[in-house]
C-alpha cells in the first residue's frame, strides 16, 4: 500500500475498487505498534479513513499478551523508543536485561540499527529468557532505503540458542483476530517468509507482489517460481505491484 514514505496510487485504486465490490479489506501489518497507531501513520499519508476499517498489527496482538502477563511480569524492552507504546499499560514493569522475566524486541536501537554483532554480545549470555519478537520480519523498505527489524535480532536471539516468540505474520494467531473460520480469504503481500508464508499455512489463496521486498532477488519475471521454490512457499498469483 506505501513505500514508507507514500501511498501507492495503483494500490489506493485497487482497495477502492474491491471496495465498491463490498469486499472486506483487513491490512495486517507486522508493526511493532498497536493498531491505532498504524491507523494514524495511515491518515498522515491521506490514505481515506474509509478503508481503514480493519486494521490489526503484530504489536497489537503482542499487546495483548504481555497485558496480560503471559510470559512474566518484568521485562526489558530491545528496541527504539518510538515503540513504547506497544507497552504503555504496564511500563513500570521495564526492567534491565540482568532482572528481567522477559526479554521484547521491537526492532533495533537507533544507535545500532546495522549491527546485528552488536545484538550477538548483548543477548549471549540470556538465552535461558524468551525473546517476544513483534515483528518477524528480517528488512523492510522505507523509500528506497531497506532497514533491519525485529526478525533479524530474534534470528539472532535463535542462532544462539534462544527461545523466540514470535507475533505476527505468518504465525495463525494474528489471524485468528482478522477473520473468521467461514470467511473466504485472499492474501495479498510482498514478503514470501511472511505474507505468502502465512497464507500457505492457513491454506487460503494468495498474490504475490514481487516489486517489493523480494526485488533484489531476481531478474526476470520467469524465475520467480525458483525465488518461491528457494522459499518453501507457493503463490496462486503474481504482480509487479498491485494494481486493479
Amino acid at each position: 500500500m506505501h513505500n514508507g514514505v507514500t501511498l501507492n496510487p495503483k494500490a489506493i485504486e485497487a482497495v477502492e475498487n474491491l471496495k465498491k465490490n463490498s469486499k472486506k479489506i483487513v491490512f495486517l501489518s507486522n508493526a511493532p505498534r498497536p493498531s491505532s497507531k498504524v491507523i494514524n501513520f495511515l491518515l498522515k499519508m491521506k490514505m481515506d479513513k474509509k478503508y481503514l476499517e480493519h486494521v490489526m498489527t503484530s504489536g497489537e496482538a503482542a499487546m495483548y499478551a504481555i497485558n496480560q502477563k503471559k510470559f512474566g511480569k518484568t521485562f526489558y524492552h530491545l528496541g527504539p523508543t518510538r515503540d513504547i507504546s506497544v507497552f504503555e499499560k504496564v511500563k513500570d514493569n521495564r526492567t534491565d536485561l540482568q532482572n528481567c522475566d522477559f526479554i521484547l524486541c521491537t526492532g533495533l536501537f537507533d544507535d545500532y540499527d546495522n549491527d546485528l554483532g552488536y545484538y550477538k554480545k548483548l543477548l549471549l549470555k540470556h538465552v535461558s529468557k524468551k525473546l517476544i519478537c513483534t515483528n518477524p520480519d528480517l528488512i523492510v523498505h522505507r523509500g528506497s532505503v531497506e532497514e533491519l527489524c525485529a526478525g533479524s535480532v530474534a534470528k539472532v536471539f535463535e542462532d544462539l540458542g534462544g527461545e523466540v516468540v514470535y507475533f505476527g505474520k505468518p504465525h495463525k494467531e494474528v489471524y485468528d483476530m482478522c477473520f473468521g473460520p467461514k470467511e473466504k480469504v485472499l492474501a495479498i503481500g510482498d514478503n514470501l517468509r511472511t505474507d505468502i508464508k502465512g497464507a500457505n499455512n492457513l491454506k487460503i489463496d494468495c498474490i504475490f507482489i514481487s516489486e517489493g521486498v523480494h526485488r533484489k532477488e531476481f531478474d526476470k519475471f520467469s524465475e520467480l517460481n525458483k525465488l518461491l521454490k528457494k522459499y518453501g512457499v507457493k503463490a496462486n498469483f503474481f504482480q509487479r505491484e498491485l494494481k486493479w
